[in-house]
């Protein structure tokens, strides 16, 4: 398989600066989502991590297969491996490889299985000159005619922004399509049509995210001084939590929305978390993401206390990925009954609540929105955070509605 000179520098870059805690280069933590620590800290997350279709559902019958970091497929149904998660604004980019009479696609804003690229998603497409959409065309609606030789690999970026979607391919725009009913969030989905098709870097950077830490005071977040923790902001901007149990709480309520942020501890094993959907004013009443970095026997897919990045109680994280001491990166989606997390932009949560609806989390599915937490666990806790961002999802547009139930 052909390699570009970009994709070798991103992945000999990767190799060379991310370093486990215990000095393992990263292409020994099989850490193969092809991001760099800049990207990682940017808010960049891969939705293919090279090994596995985690994070991924198959919607039809199709031979998908991973090896050395690229995802194909060549026989079965025509159909999507799609995200579990949805997604509304946001930069996609990718590499594809297709022979000469491939015909597949990118779908985005798509059920899991869409009806027409007219009226229920957007289809960019992956089709020879030959076809109506060309590579490049968002199929039904804009026509692209740009040069795209096949048996070899291609890079494309996707940018979704509200009603405006804009496709580049090999660095130049080919596409930018204006919809005046806009879909809302949906799913990414990658498709067989026909003939052999390979993906590679899937990765994806959420769009119009807004501040909810000012780097200076604890403005808009709710104070426990009667519990045992203390939340300050030092003189570089980070906001400290030390000693607990307790909680700093925000004053407003998400219910589903997409959250990011950086933190890291100041010793080994300790335990925090991200509370959200919490009932506000209550003591950690949410749903829990966990921050542990611990492991068992030097093996991070054996978390201690289910790992950063698990739903604690609920779901255990597939593999440690953060280390102790340094700043790592969080990405929280949370969609209904659905919950994702990215640690250092690799996915170690895909899980859907399928407990009967309640008002407590703890009980069962809360839906409702609710205040989002920080913990102070224990004596022991020392943490830092920063870069708080978040963005609400929206639901469907209306006349999609039969796909996703009632807008939420």
């Amino acid at each position: 398989m052909l390699c570009t000179p970009l994709v070798r520098v991103l992945f000999s870059t990767f190799a060379l600066v991310v370093l486990s805690a215990s000095g393992l280069p990263a292409a020994e933590l099989d850490l193969k989502h092809g991001l760099t620590e800049e990207q990682v800290a940017d808010g960049w997350i891969a939705l293919f991590d090279g090994e596995t279709t985690f994070g991924w559902n198959k919607a039809a019958k199709i031979n998908w297969s991973i090896q050395d970091g690229v995802l194909e497929a060549s026989e079965g149904e025509i159909g999507l491996l799609a995200t579990t998660a949805q997604f509304a604004d946001f930069d996609l980019r990718l590499e594809f490889y297709a022979e000469e009479n491939t015909n597949s696609g990118i779908f985005i804003r798509t059920p899991p299985k869409p009806q027409s690229p007219t009226y229920d998603c957007y289809e960019i497409n992956i089709a020879p000159p030959t076809n109506s959409f060309p590579t490049g065309s968002i199929v039904g609606r804009q026509k692209a005619t740009p040069e795209c030789p096949p048996n070899t690999w291609h890079t494309m970026r996707i940018l979704a922004e509200g009603d405006i979607v804009t496709v580049e391919l090999n660095g130049e725009e080919v596409t930018r399509f204006e919809d005046p009913n806009y879909l809302g969030k949906g799913f990414i989905g990658l498709q067989h049509n026909e003939g052999l098709v390979r993906f590679r870097n899937v990765h994806l950077k959420p769009l119009n995210l807004q501040s909810i830490f000012n780097g200076k005071d604890l403005t808009h977040w709710k104070e426990y001084p009667e519990m045992e923790s203390e939340f300050s902001v030092d003189d570089e901007g980070h906001l400290r939590a030390i000693n607990g149990p307790g909680q700093l709480e925000t004053e407003e309520s998400y219910g589903n929305f997409l959250f990011q942020l950086q933190a890291k501890t100041h010793a080994k094993n300790l335990n925090s978390g991200v509370f959200f959907r919490c009932i506000p004013g209550d003591k950690m009443m949410g749903y829990e993401s966990q921050i542990h970095n611990g492991y068992e026997a030097e093996d991070r897919t054996l978390p201690l206390d289910a790992g950063t990045g698990a739903i604690f109680r609920r779901t255990v994280a597939r593999k440690v990925v953060a280390d102790d001491e340094e700043w790592f990166t969080k990405t929280i989606l949370v969609d209904g009954a659905h919950i994702s997390v990215w640690v250092n932009g690799y996915q170690v949560t895909a899980w859907n609540d399928p407990r009967d609806p309640d008002p407590n989390p703890r009980r069962g599915l809360r839906t409702e929105p609710g205040t989002i937490m920080l913990q102070g666990h224990d004596p022991t806790t020392d943490l830092s955070f920063r870069n708080f961002l978040i963005t609400e999802l929206p639901g469907r547009w209306p006349s999609q509605r039969k796909e996703y139930g009632p807008e939420k």
